[in-house]
């Protein structure tokens, strides 16, 4: 491996495997992590806050989780560029050893594949509840076949979906990513005149309390900030289709990027929680009035953000896949045209077993609450658990001088210690909800 320079402080650059031209700007790879941090779980915030115990305890949750959700984000960006890979799972597996590597890949699955199952979930409660809106009178009598989201959503994954799922590379997504951005903030605009303007039909709480009423309520909001900021899995694959990489850029896009995050759950989280108070939906668009124009307008923009989103969980989710097809077909069978998981014959019916899947299990899920805490445990893994052991091992490789690698390295073990922490507590109470 090459040296690190001393005097720069920056990791040496390695080539990165499948990024021979990279093409995303810097604007581009802000957008995509800002749009993968915007998806469902902007629905979820007012219902964390209370939850939490109010609006001081969940802010100062949120404020101490960015702190660990910016470092992970740089971690990933370093470990990219000691590793030369271009994976999430390729970085784990290049630092840390094929056992390691392999409980990534199986982590990595696991949680795209929930994740996947919620935003589609989010997008038929969506449809149905617009469907709703335009139709008055199916609410007296039984819904028509073509407003039902067992019709609705797999036309709609079938139309839309599936073609911009189809991309071969992550910076397609760019363009998407704007779209997607803009129509999470309108959401959050919406909520916040909401509560000031106070529309006809509106039924608002008194104002509610803003104590936690015990530690575990206050740790309760982990899962929904881990399931909201859900970014860390992407990190490597838009830090390697940047072009012109470097640490202290990418650095800045990342504390950009959750800033911008930041602000948008913590409006939406906010003025939420203060208009329903503990009548607040897990869904918060479902506890407004079904009739109103704006809010009807930030249904279809919220499910056009998710659908925006799903691409690129899609395409992470893909990777693994591709891997394995690639780890499989070297030296065993075939031309080696065959075995290239970039092809379409490779890459097009891995996304439709993808979203067929998804979508299958989608229709199926009766309660999307009973799932965000084992998405937000999952999730743990990559904001916490999988960078701290990445920044731990790069030390071993990496020439570091001594008092920055005992520093560094006593972080990877904190992080490590902590996402363990929010893992356990999280999948706990998920199960208990469950049960």
């Amino acid at each position: 491996m090459k040296s690190q320079s001393p005097e720069s402080g920056r990791p040496a650059e390695k080539p990165l495997l499948a990024a021979a031209a990279p093409s995303l700007s810097p604007l581009g790879a802000a957008f995509i992590l800002l749009k993968s941090a915007l998806g469902a779980g902007l629905l979820n915030f007012p219902w964390a806050f209370h939850r939490a115990g109010g609006v001081l305890p969940a802010l100062l949750v949120e404020l101490v989780s960015l702190v660990f959700l910016i470092s992970g984000l740089v971690i990933l960006g370093y470990a990219a560029a000691c590793s030369g890979q271009s994976t999430y799972q390729g970085v784990v597996r290049g630092l840390c050893g094929p056992a390691v590597g392999k409980l990534c890949e199986a982590c990595f699955i696991a949680n795209l594949l929930m994740i996947s199952v919620a935003f589609l979930r989010v997008i038929g409660d969506q449809l149905e509840k617009l469907c709703d809106s335009l139709l008055p009178g199916a609410l007296l009598a039984t819904q028509p076949w073509y407003a039902d989201q067992h019709f609705t959503l797999p036309l709609l994954s079938a139309l839309v979906i599936l073609p911009l799922s189809a991309p071969r590379e992550i910076a397609f997504q760019k363009y998407t990513s704007i779209l997607g951005t803009l129509a999470a903030c309108y959401l959050a605009l919406v909520i916040t005149a909401q509560y000031y303007l106070r529309p006809q039909g509106l039924v608002r709480e008194p104002p509610p309390a803003l104590s936690a009423s015990s530690w575990t309520s206050v740790f309760s909001v982990f899962p929904t900030i881990c399931f909201g900021f859900q970014c860390h899995e992407a990190a490597v694959s838009v830090y390697c289709s940047m072009g012109g990489q470097s640490l202290p850029r990418w650095a800045l896009i990342s504390v950009l990027s959750l800033l911008g995050c930041c602000l948008v759950y913590s409006l939406t989280g906010v003025y939420g929680f203060l208009t329903f108070g503990s009548q607040v939906s897990a869904d918060v668009l479902m506890s407004y009035p079904g009739t109103d124009a704006a809010v009807v307008v930030a249904r279809v923009l919220f499910a056009v953000s998710v659908i925006t989103v799903y691409p690129i969980v899609l395409f992470l989710g893909r990777s693994v896949m591709q891997d394995f097809w690639t780890r499989s077909c070297q030296g065993t069978w075939g031309p080696r045209a065959l075995a290239d998981p970039s092809m379409p014959w490779v890459r097009v019916p891995l996304t439709v077993l993808w979203v067929t899947v998804t979508l299958a299990m989608a229709l199926a899920l009766p309660d999307l609450s009973k799932v965000i805490g084992i998405i937000g445990g999952l999730s743990s893994f990559f904001i916490f658990i999988f960078p701290g052991l990445c920044l731990i091992c790069a030390m071993e490789v990496e020439p570091v001088g001594p008092r920055a690698k005992c520093c560094l390295e006593a972080w990877g073990v904190f992080s490590v210690l902590i996402g363990t922490f929010i893992f356990g507590q999280s999948t706990l109470a998920a199960f208990l909800e469950l049960s």
